[in-house]
Order: structure tokens, then sequence, then C-alpha cells
């Protein structure tokens, strides 16, 4: 990855919206839609919309080559595998196996290449620049953070009716909620009129 800035502002299928920092690109990617009930947060309808993704920051990957309908459909695959497996170790389970498959397979193509600018203060990415090498970085950032020491810190939100994934890279390490502007926030209302409920 070239950044360090992860996040982004999701919106929710009933309205509003929040900002969700899932601490990972990868993690940032798992949440861009989903199968089954989770089929409504749907982001990436088309391949156009698997494109202008990929070229946001940080990953800044503005494809060169236009995105197909088979890389929107491994996409997807990916999307699922990362999910699964993320949710996987924050419940301290074992990954599934289809999950570590589906990553494994998208790090092995060709990653992205990294270009210095003339100017020699900026860099970008080589072309041609094609869907499956941002995916592959995905894939890769996925297995670092999988194997790598912030792994006992992926975590599921601390809501009950939240299935949000992020890891925690704060200091402490108390990270409970996906947001404070959504769960936390929830969370905060709710103890206040329990409190209030209970007062004389």
């Amino acid at each position: 990855m070239r950044g360090n800035a992860t996040g982004r502002r999701l919106h929710d299928p009933k309205g509003g919206s929040f900002w969700f920092d899932a601490g990972a690109v990868c993690l940032d990617f798992a949440h861009t839609g989903g199968e089954g009930r989770y089929a409504k947060f749907e982001s990436l309808h088309e391949p156009a919309d698997l494109g202008e993704w990929l070229a946001q920051p940080p990953l800044d990957a503005a494809v060169t080559v236009p995105v197909t309908a088979r890389d929107l459909a491994a996409a997807k695959a990916l999307r699922q595998a990362i999910w699964d497996a993320a949710h996987a170790r924050a419940a301290h389970r074992p990954l599934p196996a289809e999950a570590v498959a589906t990553i494994n397979r998208a790090a092995v193509a060709a990653p992205l290449v990294p270009e210095l600018a003339a100017d020699g203060t900026t860099a970008g990415w080589a072309p041609p620049v094609r869907a499956a090498q941002a995916l592959s970085a995905l894939a890769r950032e996925m297995i670092e953070l999988l194997s790598g020491p912030l792994s006992e810190r992926i975590r599921e939100c601390a809501s009950d009716t939240c299935p949000m994934v992020f890891v925690d890279s704060s200091r402490p390490g108390a990270r409970r909620w996906c947001s404070m502007e959504r769960c936390g926030n929830r969370h905060k209302l709710r103890a206040l009129r329990a409190r209030r409920a209970t007062e004389p």
C-alpha cells in the first residue's frame, strides 16, 4: 500500500452515512457489500464501480486496462474470503479453507509496480494498471494482517447487531466499536436512557 490512511464514508440503505475506518484497506474493501442479507449494502454493481473504488486513496490504483465482469466476480469472491477470514479470526475460530485458498489465489497475480515520477518527489503505479494487480495487493495485505502482529487485534464491533470487523491498531488496544459516530453513540444513548430510567 502506498499510504497509511484508511477508512471510508459508508452509506446506510435506510439513509444516513458514517465514517468507518477498518484499519486496513483490505478490511475496508470487505465492507463494500456482500451476499445474502448484506446484498442491500452492495456498492460494486458494475465493473466500473470496482474501478472507481480501487482508484480512491490510499490504494490510488486508477486502472488503465478496463475492468471486466470477470474482474468484478474475482473481486467479490476475494471480498467474501476476506470477510469470512476476518470474522473467523475475530472469533478465534480456524480460518475457512475456502477463504484461505481464495486469498492465496488472488495474491498470486502480479502486484502493482510503484513508479517514481520525473520530479522525483511523487510516485504512482507503473502502467498498465490492471484490477487483478490491485486485488493482489489487497490479498497480500490480508495475508500480512492474518500472519502478523496485529492478527489478534482483528475484532468485530461490540454491538450485538453490528457485524462490522476492524483491526484495532490503537496503542491501548481498547477499540470496541466500528465507529463512535454509529454504534458507539448508540451505546452511549442506550446507557444514558437506562441510567435515567433507574433514577428516582
